[in-house]
């Protein structure tokens, strides 16, 4: 699918000019015609050899209109979104560290599971990667802005530790994780959780939040059916799969649910095979280089018979 943008739409009320700048060329050619015909019968003359004399100059008003629009067009920044193999992109993985996580049906439990596999997939990913991570319950926190140095998003990986703060707010876990990449280029968030949003920004609203930044959301469900215990105490946990369904279809990317240790790791390694993401193509020098084009075209014809008398 592709998607046509704008960097400033502010400049498209120019196209207002044009049918202004339409009138004053049939203005003009009026203006002229009434100069030509003081000095001249030049009706009698296109009566006789069957040429318009004083032309409308219809192909010059078309000429200096295209150059006009496509002006236009270079200043509003137009560009393009397209799906397309990303060659690298930056990625921010955002885990659920709710208290929840501790739940023993991934073994030893579902944080140190998803650790384990996390660590895997720091260590497969190309090096063209950026990965960055974040944490949340009912807040987010910031652990690793997006680098390169794998070493040190593994050391990252094997200090995080379960927030005492409770919730799950899914919402701000997106958008955290979406303003630490860059403003450009492919960008992708891969969302753990194991339970349901319960608190603060909802995920409808982080959705809206990230929609013009073609921003690609993995989301996993973590979680067996039947849960597990934390400790001595029985638990069940429910993962919201339609939620997390919602919000990778909302972005073009992908739901997982892996059952165990062993499939959630393939589930991160198969993100990492992934290469189709939003890529956006600034056309603005294109139509800027076809403006001058027909302008030079316009300043041609201007020496001919299209010239205003």
């Amino acid at each position: 699918m592709v998607q046509i943008v704008f960097a400033k739409p502010v400049f498209l009320w120019l196209f207002g000019i044009i049918p202004l700048m339409i009138f004053i060329h049939f203005y003009s050619l009026k203006r002229g015609k009434k100069r030509a015909l003081r000095f001249a019968n030049y009706e009698a003359i296109r009566r006789i050899t069957g040429e318009q004399v004083v032309t409308k100059n219809i192909l010059l008003l078309l000429m200096r209109t295209i150059t006009v629009v496509f002006l236009i067009f270079s200043a509003a920044g137009i560009g393009v979104w397209y799906m397309g193999n990303a060659t690298k992109f930056d990625m921010v993985i955002a885990m659920d560290a709710s208290s929840s996580m501790l739940a023993e049906d991934y073994s030893p439990n579902r944080l140190e599971a998803a650790k384990a596999a996390m660590t895997v997939f720091a260590k497969s990913v190309p090096g063209n990667i950026r990965i960055g991570l974040v944490t949340f319950s009912g807040a987010s926190f910031i652990k690793l802005k997006p680098t390169d140095d794998m070493d040190k998003v593994v050391d990252t990986i094997s200090k995080i530790e379960i927030e005492k703060l409770g919730g799950t707010d899914l919402g701000q876990a997106i958008i955290t994780a979406a303003n630490l990449m860059p403003k450009e280029g492919p960008r992708v968030v891969v969302l753990l959780t194991d339970g349901q949003d319960n608190i603060g920004i909802t995920p409808d609203e982080a959705l809206e939040y990230i929609k013009d930044d073609k921003i690609v959301v993995h989301t996993i469900g973590m979680g067996s059916k039947q849960g597990g215990p934390i400790g001595d105490i029985a638990a069940s946990f429910t993962v919201d799969e339609d939620t997390l369904k919602h919000i990778a279809q909302s972005t073009n990317g992908n739901f997982f649910m892996p059952t165990d240790e062993e499939s959630l790791k393939n589930t991160f390694l198969s993100i990492a095979q992934f290469r189709n993401s939003p890529l956006k193509k600034d056309l603005s020098i294109y139509f800027l280089s076809i403006a001058i084009f027909f302008l030079l075209i316009e300043w041609g014809l201007l020496g001919t018979k299209y010239s205003i008398i």
